[in-house]
């Protein structure tokens, strides 16, 4: 029900109603269109567009279809966080996303140096990936500091991965524009493709999965999908190299 390409179809204020949906799993099949709206901060417009972008005719449908897919496909579970990421990985086990990310190995295969980009917990991802494509026999680098300058030397032939679990924040947007003004090839990972960063990015993958932020504007989103994408990538990068 809930495959990537239908996600990846959603723009920002269905993403609203997609992300209370699986946060609310067990309230939202006894809500009225009505309710769910107003929790979500949306219209009843903008749920009628969600239910048909999950190739329903309205939200009675979009219940039904709803209880079924979780009585069919969901165990229970002892949180959200864990449905969550069931709900990621069911998202991109097909050949949609297969070939997505076939598409980017020949991308990074065909590019002299890989940069992978990050700050915070996506620096420190960053890192990681670095360190397992330079595993895998394609050096790689990795910058955790937005601030580092940009070169022309640097950028020449490269690819920028970008990490970011919003795809809005100010340092990374400019850091990102610098590699394109350079004419570096800029890849972005982040939870969706409408944010700003997805939308500067020559090629973008995204992984649908809802911000989490606790008291203090602290990030605490999983970066489950972040490490499958990037694993999956040096996987594939792997066989290809063989």
């Amino acid at each position: 029900m809930f495959t990537h390409s239908a996600i990846a179809s959603l723009n920002n204020l269905e993403m609203m109603v997609y992300n209370f949906v699986v946060k609310n799993r067990d309230k939202v099949m006894y809500m009225t269109i009505r309710e769910l709206a107003d929790a979500a901060g949306v219209s009843t417009t903008t749920v009628l567009r969600f239910c048909r972008k999950l190739n329903c005719e309205g939200y009675s449908e979009f219940r039904v279809r709803f209880k079924l897919y979780l009585e069919q496909n969901e165990a229970p579970q002892a949180n959200f966080s864990a449905s969550e990421v069931m709900s990621f990985f069911k998202s991109v086990n097909n050949d949609e996303f297969d070939k997505l990310l076939d598409n980017t190995v020949d991308i990074i295969l065909s590019s002299e140096r890989i940069i992978f980009v990050g700050a915070g917990t996506s620096g420190a991802l960053a890192k990681y990936g670095a360190r397992f494509f330079s595993n895998i026999g394609k050096f790689s680098n990795h910058i955790d500091d937005p601030y580092f300058p940009v070169t022309n030397d640097m950028a020449k032939n490269a690819l920028a991965i970008v990490l970011s679990v919003s795809g809005e924040t100010e340092e990374i947007l400019r850091f990102a524009s610098q590699f394109s003004l350079h004419h570096c090839k800029v890849l972005s990972i982040t939870s969706h493709e409408h944010s700003r960063l997805a939308k500067l990015a020559d090629f973008n993958i995204s992984w649908h999965v809802p911000q989490t932020r606790i008291t203090g504007g602290y990030d605490i989103t999983t970066q489950i999908p972040v490490v499958y994408i990037l694993e999956s990538l040096g996987r594939k990068l792997a066989k290809k190299i063989a």
